[in-house]
């Protein structure tokens, strides 16, 4: 990678977000319905449950909440119809896509999904035709003005707690563990008094590409920003070296 600031990336991600904050409490929302679906309300039983309840914290959705959807969901398993599927393709210069989606609808998602890319010049390919180009990770973002624990003192409290790395940016640091020790590590971090910026498991590409012919920017980003817009869209991973926003 070319060791641009992640936190910079975290932090467009963020204003995006706060932008749209009811979007992102929806789309959470609608995971915490299918987790607790799937393997019952109480997150110390629930490991994915307790991943997405991570993932809400850091992107401060207010504990209330929570738990008001995780008993939503526990009084209403019957009628939750949502389901998960995910796309891989490629976009312009062989970048490669992965799309996770949670839908009422798989057809209309499907047809969304494909449209994005075709707009952006990419394709919507067959399953696993990138998705071995990642690996699934836990991932902690902590900015380092937000931190007063030196690289050592972190990397004392995390990999004891089970992380696999630690590396320093000039900005930030990242924190990186198996899916799952990725509870373990979070609680470790936040029982240490650090705040984080992005906490979540997630897909990151074992080698990035980076992207010098503008039109191809042009439609990378457009099938990012069409993504990023459909409400049935979870997350999108892919391996462009993206520029940090000015």
């Amino acid at each position: 990678m070319s060791g641009h600031s992640k936190f910079a990336n975290i932090k467009h991600k963020k204003e995006k977000n706060d932008a749209a904050k009811g979007k992102i409490f929806t789309m959470i929302g609608r995971e915490i319905a299918v987790a607790v679906k799937e393997g019952g309300p109480d997150p110390a039983n629930n490991f994915k449950l307790s991943q997405i309840i991570a993932k809400a914290k850091a992107n401060n959705m207010p504990n209330d909440t929570i738990e008001r959807g995780i008993k939503k969901a526990a009084g209403d398993v019957g009628n939750v119809t949502y389901q998960n599927n995910s796309y891989e393709g490629y976009g312009p210069a062989g970048i490669a896509i992965i799309v996770d989606t949670l839908t009422d609808n798989a057809n209309r998602t499907a047809a969304n999904v494909r449209a994005a890319f075709s707009k952006g010049s990419g394709n919507v390919g067959t399953p696993g035709c990138v998705s071995y180009m990642f690996d699934e990770k836990g991932q902690i973002i902590i900015d380092r003005e937000e931190c007063d624990l030196t690289a050592d003192d972190l990397m004392m409290v995390v990999l004891d707690a089970g992380a696999e790395d630690v590396k320093e940016e000039e900005d930030s640091f990242e924190i990186l563990t198996a899916p799952e020790d990725f509870e373990a590590v979070n609680k470790a971090v936040q029982e240490a008094g650090i705040v984080v910026a992005s906490a979540e498991v997630t897909k990151i590409p074992q080698n990035y590409v980076t992207l010098t012919n503008e039109e191809d920017i042009k439609r990378i980003r457009r099938i990012l920003d069409l993504l990023d817009e459909d409400d049935d869209v979870q997350a999108v991973y892919h391996n462009w070296d993206e520029p940090d926003e000015e």
